[in-house]
């Protein structure tokens, strides 16, 4: 688990590396303030007694994750190569199988980087803000806290039939984020048929959506939709802003997140690793 001192170092540098460069990097704290894995997933550069290299592991049931970032005075000296390749020897211990590079897709010098490393652009995600825009209303739809053995198997078939995953993957996803995070996590149903999941983590002010999914045979029906409008309502009155993350190849989950009055305003590039 990292110290507090740890993650205020983190975020002391992130926010030097986003006022110098102009945009947003993908540190995932809620994470970060959650570790409790037994392999190494943060990699820290210290000059002088200062943090100025950072490089952040996450994993994702069948895929890591890798994001970091270097004080923009300590730059080419080599820092970031030896935090990735730090990174990318712990990850390929683990039994995954991609390993994804992220960097925000407004940075040059992280596609720079991507020419002289093992890797390919694999997409690009938006992150989503929500704007105030009228909701449908839908009682035949409802949320409700995940309580159940059953609504645990519904989550793990989900993600093996909408996010990828094998049964062991999403078994193994599944019993971290019950174990390691604080996110809500909630049970949707269609006339009291449990139909999708999501999960929701409020943290710093902010209320952000993850792992939305519905059952392929139900999806088309406006059950999305409405699940979605019941949840952003519910985080809306609590005076949050809402966010959620949506690749953007991913045009049906675009488009729905937009006709509930979520508007890109940031994007990440990922890379997939070779070797």
């Amino acid at each position: 688990m990292l110290t507090k001192k740890e993650l205020s170092e983190i975020k002391a540098l992130q926010e030097i590396c986003e006022k110098d460069a102009g945009f947003q990097l993908k540190l995932n704290f809620d994470m970060l303030e959650n570790r409790t894995a037994n392999y190494q997933e943060d990699f820290f550069h210290y000059e002088d007694g200062k943090l100025v290299g950072f490089l952040g592991s996450y994993g994702f049931g069948n895929k890591v994750e890798l994001c970091g970032m270097v004080h923009p005075e300590n730059r080419r000296k080599g820092i970031f190569s030896k935090l990735l390749e730090k990174g990318l020897e712990e990850a390929k211990k683990r039994d995954v199988r991609t390993i994804l590079l992220n960097a925000p897709a407004a940075s040059q010098s992280a596609k720079e980087f991507s020419k002289n490393t093992s890797c390919t652009f694999q997409f690009a995600e938006y992150q989503m803000k929500w704007h105030e825009t009228e909701l449908t209303e839908d009682e035949a739809i409802t949320i409700r806290p995940t309580a159940t053995k059953e609504d645990d198997e519904a989550e793990i078939l989900l993600d093996i039939a909408c996010f990828g995953f094998t049964e062991k993957e999403a078994r193994d996803f599944a019993a971290m984020v019950r174990e390691n995070s604080y996110d809500q996590r909630l049970i949707i149903e269609a006339n009291r048929n449990i139909a999708g999941k999501m999960r929701v983590s409020e943290m710093n002010g902010e209320a952000w959506i993850f792992g939305f999914a519905v059952f392929p045979e139900l999806q088309g029906k406006g059950i999305g939709r409405r699940a979605l409008s019941k949840v952003v309502k519910m985080e809306h009155q609590k005076g949050l802003p809402i966010f959620l993350e949506v690749e953007a190849k991913n045009a049906h989950a675009l488009r729905l997140y937009e006709s509930c009055g979520f508007r890109s305003y940031h994007a990440q590039d990922y890379y997939q690793y070779l070797d």
